[in-house]
């Protein structure tokens, strides 16, 4: 006997729905969606900023640096 997968169970349950509850069924799947690539984003401005930081230690820019950078520039506006 062959073992069904998550996806066809959900396709299962999904053929035993009633018609008007399939467009909530859609909003989920949409907002998990979502979740996962706002997760996907997190992670990869993490991996920005660690990569920023990398690159300030080998150039010695301390963040007192940054500060004053930052400070420099809002005061020319």
């Amino acid at each position: 006997m062959a073992q069904i997968t998550v996806r066809e169970t959900v396709l299962q349950e999904l053929e035993g729905l009633a018609e008007e509850l399939i467009p909530e069924v859609v909003n989920f799947i949409r907002f998990l969606k979502f979740r996962q690539e706002e997760e996907r984003a997190r992670q990869r401005f993490v991996i920005a900023i660690e990569k920023a930081r990398a690159v300030a230690r080998e150039r010695g820019i301390t963040d007192e640096d940054v500060q004053e950078e930052i400070r420099a520039a809002r005061a020319g506006q």
